[in-house]
């Protein structure tokens, strides 16, 4: 049965380690406040954690080689037993509470063949913002070495009735309860149960049936857009591998001149493959407690420049009206400018924006962006002498299977699914050598 999403051989730490020191939040959170990651680091001191198996992006500048570290660690969680399979060839069911409510998910994989991060490819699986992808290099490092993956992916389906995932909650009583803990740092509860044997089976076929409904896209990308197209670039390389391999082997000339026989034999060799797939969440895009927050902008080192003035100039040469409202909020100086577009104008403010900053920061390249969840913490950060805030406002989510399926893809860091303590932490793993 081939379907984009399908079951997993997934592993969760052995029993007696302390679930609440093993749950960290995704690596691309807090990335300008290394006092949370300074607090994490004492609660789990030495115990076993996936803060030892990640590379928080608040380290990416640091000549520590972590990197190593991590594919050390991983070596030894392994060996040493502290990691093993629970739930094999299934699902896990995810019941998350949080601030916006409770939140249910479905652990699998998903077959990176089914998926692609340009917009000109119609897949079933694709993404929702632009992928940047100098960003993905950096990243293909530490998967390359890795034997193992913790996802923090996040994927959105349709799912208005909820037939997939709601369904599955209805009769979680009836599933195998393998794990259950708080999770640090306010980030509230999490269990997790069981979906195999024949529940699996039959989970499947919905999902196939779903698929073929849909006749197109299924999944879009929610959180971790950048984590899976670089599972995908490592597939790539590894397919290769694999395709030049077979041919030499067979003593073929390319891969045009293979055999029928021959071709099915590769396909099955590749559909075997462990890195052709990639560990993921599914959450229904309609979950009340899925909450879409704007991801807002920081602008660091910006001296003297008043750069609010200088976004109304840079509109006005674009032809676009800019009048006082609330789409966009600059605060710079302790001072807070609110502008709104003129309404003859079709694009986001958030497209608007980074394009303005992407210009910006080539021409004063003494500025850095950085991209801030909550209202809150830009506005803190905004005080400090020489940032300027940009707050954008609401997104609306319902909008979204509508315009990546007409081709488009929205702007990189457009929205986040809930605030950063609501992210997905990391829990199951799965071997991907």
């Amino acid at each position: 049965m081939k379907t984009c999403f399908c079951p997993a051989d997934i592993m969760l730490p052995k029993k007696g380690i302390d679930l609440k020191k093993w749950s960290v939040v995704a690596c691309d959170q807090y990335t300008s406040q290394p006092e949370y990651w300074d607090e994490v680091e004492r609660f789990v001191k030495d115990a076993p954690s996936t803060l030892r198996l990640t590379y928080p992006e608040i380290y990416l500048g640091e000549t520590y080689d972590r990197m190593s570290e991590i594919h050390r660690n991983m070596d030894r969680y392994i060996k040493e037993g502290l990691l093993e399979e629970a739930v094999h060839h299934g699902f896990v069911l995810t019941v998350r509470t949080t601030e916006s409510g409770k939140r249910i998910g479905l652990v699998g994989n998903v077959d990176l063949e089914s998926y692609d991060f340009h917009p000109e490819k119609k897949t079933m699986i694709r993404a929702t913002e632009k992928t940047v992808e100098e960003r993905i290099p950096p990243r293909m490092k530490v998967r390359k070495e890795a034997i193992i993956e913790l996802p923090h992916v996040m994927l959105l389906v349709d799912d208005l009735k909820g037939r997939l995932i709601e369904a599955l909650y209805e009769r979680r009583d009836a599933f195998r309860n393998v794990y259950e803990t708080e999770l640090m740092m306010g980030g509230g509860h999490i269990a997790g149960y069981a979906i195999e044997g024949e529940d699996a089976v039959n989970l499947q076929q919905l999902i196939q049936k779903m698929e073929e409904e849909r006749g197109g896209l299924f999944l879009v990308t929610g959180d971790g857009n950048h984590s899976l197209a670089t599972a995908k670039a490592c597939w790539e390389n590894m397919k290769r591998e694999l395709v030049h391999k077979f041919i030499a082997d067979k003593g073929y000339a390319s891969e045009s001149e293979l055999e029928e026989e021959d071709r099915a034999e590769l396909e099955e060799l590749l559909a075997a493959n462990r890195s052709r797939y990639a560990l993921v969440e599914v959450v229904n895009l309609h979950s009340e407690a899925l909450v879409f927050e704007p991801i807002h902008r920081l602008l660091t080192c910006v001296g003297e420049k008043d750069v609010e003035a200088d976004f109304e100039k840079y509109m006005q040469e674009k032809g676009i009206a800019v009048t006082e409202g609330t789409d966009l909020i600059f605060i710079q100086g302790g001072t807070g400018i609110g502008i709104t577009f003129g309404i003859d104008n079709h694009r986001l403010p958030v497209d608007l924006l980074q394009e303005f900053l992407d210009d910006y920061v080539k021409r004063f390249p003494q500025m850095t962006i950085d991209y801030i969840h909550g209202e809150e913490t830009i506005r803190e950060l905004s005080e400090n002498a020489g940032n300027c805030g940009m707050i954008l406002g609401e997104f609306r989510k319902e909008q979204m299977f509508d315009a990546i399926e007409t081709g488009g893809v929205l702007p990189r860091k457009t929205f986040s699914v809930g605030h950063a303590n609501e992210k997905r932490y990391y829990m199951e793993s799965r071997m991907i050598i």
